[in-house]
């Protein structure tokens, strides 16, 4: 048996080495490039919310509201939609590619009419109690007339549990007529008619919270009176609202 010298085992090992290190950043680099394709396939896929505006658009989210009111959320397909704003199939798909999508499109109209009416409603008010009744006016408003926008609004929370990019528009829509509250009580509150019990921000948080809750037991059972009720979630709101200092 011929002996091989250590330095020869050492080189080779380290020579040994080297190479399998070469093989795993070889390795390594190839997965890193197949997976910056994988994204940019996957970024390639996801179509961008497109924007639709005309009467086209108007006519898909009325389609999409009504349907809603009529089948619920779940029952309301594309078919369905497109048949009624007489549009194709493939428009919805094109513009909004999910139901999911639409449904938010809606309720987005819908929070700046409801932002809308609120500034309206607000806007000249002298007293807390000319505001808080705007506000109750507005809600009831609201059930009256678009009782779409809660049912769908409701139906986008459930989605959100399962649907992180639902999530992040549903949050956002809150942020949106939070803020927009918010700023309508620092601008009472800067004009001398009303004081608040916290921030408006989140003043505005908790009326958000009576309003769509109130909503949601109104909706549910629509043949109650909750007169006695909204009286209490009045009180409620007046420990938030209070008079300005005379």
């Amino acid at each position: 048996m011929v002996a091989t010298p250590i330095s020869s085992v050492s080189r080779a090992g380290t020579t040994a080495e080297a190479s399998s290190a070469g093989l795993q950043r070889a390795a390594t680099d190839s997965d890193q490039r197949r997976w910056r394709a994988a994204s940019l396939c996957v970024m390639e896929a996801a179509p961008a919310r497109r924007e639709l505006s005309g009467d086209k658009a108007q006519r898909i989210v009325e389609a999409m509201r009504t349907s809603v009111g009529l089948r619920g959320a779940t029952g309301s397909t594309f078919d369905h939609v497109a048949r009624e704003a007489g549009v194709s199939r493939g428009l919805l798909h094109y513009y909004f590619g999910t139901k999911e999508r639409l449904l938010v499109e809606v309720v987005r109209r819908d929070c700046d009419l409801r932002m809308e009416r609120m500034s309206e409603t607000i806007a000249g008010v002298d007293s807390v109690d000319a505001l808080l009744g705007a506000l109750v006016q507005s809600l009831n408003e609201t059930i009256a007339d678009s009782p779409e926008f809660f049912v769908i609004l409701f139906e986008l929370h459930s989605l959100a549990r399962r649907n992180e990019e639902i999530a992040v528009e549903v949050a956002e829509l809150h942020r949106r007529v939070r803020q927009h509250l918010g700023a309508l009580l620092e601008g009472a509150r800067e004009q001398g008619v009303i004081r608040l019990a916290g921030e408006p921000e989140a003043v505005s948080e908790v009326l958000f919270a009576l309003a769509d809750g109130l909503a949601l037991r109104m909706l549910a059972e629509p043949e109650r009176d909750y007169g006695v009720a909204l009286g209490l979630a009045l009180q409620a709101a007046r420990a938030l609202i209070l008079p300005a200092r005379s």
